[in-house]
């Protein structure tokens, strides 16, 4: 297991990275979700023609989930968008984490 220092925001973060995969980053491992930015959107803008807000970032819907792969009698827990779990209960475990990369 690797272990790399970053800093952001005058913060000191460890991020731990196991393999390809990034343990402590805000993307699905199986959907590749990650943050977007986008502007904002106040009130007021009805009001007016023009009011600028700045910008600001939208993070994807994580959840932190137990995935039960039946084939390799094998529990993973991962934090996974709701997306991805749409897509296990509709394809199945082994099937969806197998073409995401994270089973071999």
């Amino acid at each position: 297991m690797l272990v790399s220092k970053t800093l952001q925001a005058g913060h000191l973060y460890y991020k731990k990275t196991c393999n390809q995969t990034s343990i402590m980053s805000r993307t699905c491992p199986i959907t590749n979700k990650g943050s977007q930015v986008g502007g904002g959107y106040s009130n007021r803008t009805r009001a007016e023609k023009f009011n600028p807000t700045g910008k600001r970032r939208r993070f994807p819907n994580l959840q932190k989930k137990r995935v039960y792969v039946p084939e390799l009698d094998q529990t993973f827990v991962m934090k996974i968008s709701t997306e991805a779990i749409k897509n296990i209960k509709k394809n199945g475990a082994y099937k969806t984490l197998k073409k995401a990369g994270i089973i071999k």
